[in-house]
């Protein structure tokens, strides 16, 4: 299976930088991932709803650029269905079944997704609804990745 992680701006933190290199070295046991990084559009910190649509716009068209047709998109959003782990678990297992080995989960930048990356998933995932740093995003995500081939082969992990 492979999986891409698409994500809007650079990862600056070291911790969260060394945590995903842990995540994704414990993965590299089950698939094969890779975390891809789109340029994040330079902006003023204040923004017109205008400015705003732009923004998630040339965003948006950086993500759709990494990924290739016939891949199945899970896009992260708060509008996103929840899910539990098992349930995550048993959406990757259904899609390695069914014959979808690409995978990408797709985290937006600081606005969110553009609304035609939002219709290029296939669906839309919610961690929470509360609001992460998207950098934080990438920690949580590829470690829920590695619980779920962990729970779909049987193996221990910690509650």
């Amino acid at each position: 299976m492979n999986i891409s992680i698409i994500s809007v701006g650079k990862l600056k933190e070291k911790y969260l930088k060394q945590g995903i290199e842990e995540y994704l070295k414990r993965l590299s046991a089950y698939a094969k991932v890779e975390m891809i990084e789109v340029a994040d559009e330079k902006a003023p910190e204040i923004l017109s709803e205008a400015e705003m649509i732009q923004v998630k716009q040339k965003e948006g068209e950086r993500i759709l650029a990494k990924i290739s047709a016939d891949t199945y998109v899970i896009t992260l959003a708060i509008e996103g269905q929840m899910k539990t782990s098992e349930q995550l678990a048993e959406t990757i297992d259904h899609l390695a079944t069914y014959g979808k080995s690409k995978i990408a989960f797709i985290i937006g930048g600081s606005l969110g997704l553009s609304p035609e990356v939002l219709k290029r998933g296939n669906e839309s995932l919610s961690f929470s609804k509360m609001t992460f740093p998207h950098q934080l995003m990438r920690l949580i995500l590829v470690e829920q990745i590695y619980r779920a081939f962990r729970i779909n082969r049987g193996e221990p992990y910690h509650k």
